[in-house]
């Protein structure tokens, strides 16, 4: 399957003001619905973010919140809102967020352009 993603989005273009570049594939966006579902809210949002940490420099966050922050970007994948924040949106412009179930690996996945390298575990980058 590839990690292009074809759900149906609110915003046209992901330069449009109020809006960001990081993509849900439908994989993900199951996910994240399955994992609403449990906890039983419908409130909360996937939020992505960058920090300064890990061993290459900035670490990724990704975490339901109920908050809404001034300046932050957000696009709607088939009734899942991915909110950014305006800082991070240019460490993710174009980063796809996929979910692999396998042997090797359980989880949410980041693929990022702009990462210029990793560390080994994946976790951080610059």
């Amino acid at each position: 399957m590839s990690l292009q993603d074809s759900t149906t989005e609110t915003a046209t273009t992901p330069t449009a003001e109020g809006t960001h570049g990081v993509h849900l594939t439908d994989v993900a966006a199951t996910k994240v619905k399955s994992l609403l579902a449990q906890e039983g809210r419908d409130d909360l949002r996937l939020r992505v973010g960058v920090q300064p940490g890990g061993c290459s420099g900035l670490i990724y966050q990704l975490y339901f919140d109920e908050r809404s922050l001034d300046g932050d970007l957000v696009r709607d994948f088939d009734g899942v809102e991915v909110v950014v924040d305006r800082m991070s949106a240019p460490y993710l412009d174009g980063a796809t967020i996929d979910f692999a179930d396998t042997i090797e690996k359980q989880g949410f996945t980041i693929d990022n352009p702009n990462a210029g390298s990793s560390c080994a575990c994946g976790d951080s980058f610059s």
